[in-house]
């Protein structure tokens, strides 16, 4: 089986680069977060569709849902877990820092350490033995197909492997308010599921008005915000464009780069994977991108990295 090779693989890899940590009680842990992190927000997101179907949604449930997108999906976990902590593409002050980790955090797609760290050795074995989430390493045709679809948009996380954060994370584990805000990821969790309920009651002024907005606010949008960010794992290394031609299948995803905050601009990061604009054309809309110039205006965010007009035409002649 192609899977057991690749299980091979990469303990093999594990033994001479320490990529990940072999710990029975930490990866059963992980894995019950992992089913938690799954399962709870698809419920919560069955329920509300009922009531929806039942006595139909306003405009309240929809702002909620659309603000908490944006605050976690755009600025915590493409601007914030991303663009700033995991590849450095601008500098912000220490406040904003900490504040579009705490945001990634009420994403509920684990510690900060953790998922910077899944993210880096992502890149560092795109769709390679050791990738954390490729669609790429399984073998069977059609069925072998939607395997790795699977796989990288879901069934990794089940796969419960640790990354080893001392390998992809030193700076962030040298960091002490990131370490803070590391030890406190299920407090912000939390936060991220009280706030829109307290705002939904207040909006509202109702006892069903919170109940709503811990839904619409809260696990709707995690859901959202989980299955956005998974199809970057899945659909852009499978489908799309590649006007690039980087050493992994990344791809360019036009539907998904809205939702996704630019993060479906997925060929266009691997070429250029320090570039804090994903979107390189005039057309590809990138909302992080457009996130990180308004800070940049305003004099919160300097040194960012964006590719030139020459160097774009460079890479596309080199591929």
């Amino acid at each position: 089986m192609q899977l057991d090779n690749q299980s091979h693989g990469l303990a093999t890899l594990s033994k001479t680069t320490k990529i990940i940590i072999q710990n029975d009680y930490l990866q059963q842990v992980q894995r019950r977060f992992a089913i938690a992190t799954i399962i709870i927000p698809l419920i919560g997101t069955m329920i509300a569709l009922k009531f929806a179907w039942d006595f139909g949604i306003n405009l309240m449930e929809l702002a909620l849902l659309l603000v908490f997108w944006f605050l976690t999906m755009v600025g915590g976990i493409t601007v914030g877990f991303h663009r700033v902590l995991s590849h450095c593409t601008f500098k912000t002050h220490p406040s904003v820092r900490v504040g579009l980790a705490i945001l990634g955090s009420m994403a509920a797609q684990g510690p900060v350490i953790n998922w910077v760290s899944n993210h880096r050795r992502h890149h560092q074995y795109s769709d390679q033995i050791g990738d954390t989430h490729s669609p790429n390493l399984h073998q069977g045709g059609f069925w072998g197909r939607l395997n790795g679809i699977w796989y990288s948009h879901i069934g990794w996380m089940l796969n419960c492997e640790i990354t080893n954060s001392t390998v992809f994370a030193k700076d962030l584990l040298q960091d002490p308010v990131i370490k803070k805000v590391n030890q406190q990821y299920l407090v912000l969790v939390f936060l991220g599921l009280l706030i829109p309920a307290i705002l939904g009651g207040l909006l509202s002024g109702t006892w069903i008005g919170i109940w709503q907005g811990l839904l619409w606010g809260g696990l709707v949008r995690i859901f959202v915000v989980h299955h956005l960010t998974w199809t970057i794992n899945s659909i852009s290394h499978l489908y799309g464009s590649r006007p690039f031609n980087s050493s992994e299948q990344s791809t360019n995803n036009v539907w998904l780069a809205i939702p996704t905050g630019g993060e479906a601009w997925h060929n266009n990061h691997h070429a250029f994977p320090n570039s804090a604009k994903f979107g390189l054309q005039w057309w590809q809309v990138d909302l992080g991108y457009w996130l990180i110039h308004t800070l940049e205006v305003l004099g919160l965010a300097w040194d960012v990295k964006v590719p030139t007009l020459g160097m774009i035409e460079a890479k596309k002649t080199a591929s």
